[in-house]
């Protein structure tokens, strides 16, 4: 990958090709780019290769002529797989897009020049009618690349609103049912204070009525329903009964009697 910061004239890979970095790559770039103009007059071009290797090899990079041809058809595959991607993104996507922007640019300024000069008598005019179709196509791709961007930047601000709302939609559903939640237990709460209220009430008054009837030493036991145990000081006999508390009254029945006497 380009991004390794490594010398690869100084790694022994036997076959393997090294991996070129970042410093490499810029290094090929501007020997590439000195040398453009010579390579587009020139149809044989190993030669031209060879020349690049040899200056790769004077910055202590050990490239064959074969290798930095190579390199260069990538980095131009690159460069044009970029022509659908918006401007502010390009260098994410390819970080030497502007040093092949500036050497293809440079190149058909050239041709524009040499074609205007080669026309009938070089007239300005016809310079000037070239370097306008150069201008307006310039333009055109700027106006597109702008269009592409402001598209997508909307598309994501639709995206973004339209995560908060469901966001916002489920924060609001959560905070319904946890209030339900909580009325619902409240309420809960409220019911089994009022039972129990009433039972005490009622169980209360209950005691009292067998004490008044002279039933002394009487015992509670309370399981969701009660039972009662006592003597009487009026009958000779020990009572065991039980019974279960409603809304509003107490139902019980004496089950077991047994004399004292």
């Amino acid at each position: 990958m380009e991004g390794h910061h490594l010398h690869s004239s100084n790694i022994d890979t036997g076959d393997r090709i090294p991996q070129w970095s970042i410093q490499e790559t810029k290094e090929l770039l501007t020997i590439r780019t000195e040398l453009d103009q010579t390579f587009m007059e020139t149809k044989r071009n190993k030669i031209l290769w060879e020349v690049i290797s040899s200056k790769m090899k004077e910055k202590d990079y050990n490239r064959s002529a074969d290798q930095c041809k190579c390199k260069w058809k990538n980095l131009v595959t690159r460069y044009k797989g970029c022509e659908t991607i918006a401007p502010e993104n390009v260098r994410q996507q390819f970080q030497f897009y502007n040093e092949l922007q500036a050497i293809f640019a440079a190149r058909m300024q050239r041709m524009l020049w040499i074609e205007a000069e080669s026309g009938a008598s070089g007239s300005s005019k016809k310079k000037g009618e070239i370097l306008e179709v150069f201008s307006r196509q310039q333009m055109q791709m700027e106006v597109q690349w702008r269009e592409i961007a402001k598209a997508r930047k909307e598309e994501r601000r639709l995206k973004e609103m339209e995560w908060r709302q469901a966001m916002d939609a489920l924060e609001k559903e959560r905070l319904l049912m946890d209030r339900r939640w909580k009325e619902r237990e409240e309420q809960r709460r409220i019911r089994g204070e009022a039972r129990a209220e009433k039972r005490d009430a009622l169980i209360t008054a209950l005691l009292n009525k067998l004490k008044r009837e002279d039933m002394v030493s009487v015992e509670v036991e309370w399981r969701g329903s009660f039972s009662l145990k006592g003597n009487s000081r009026a009958y000779p006999y020990r009572f065991i009964c039980e019974g279960i508390v409603s809304e509003s009254l107490v139902n019980f029945n004496f089950w077991d009697m047994l004399t004292l006497e």
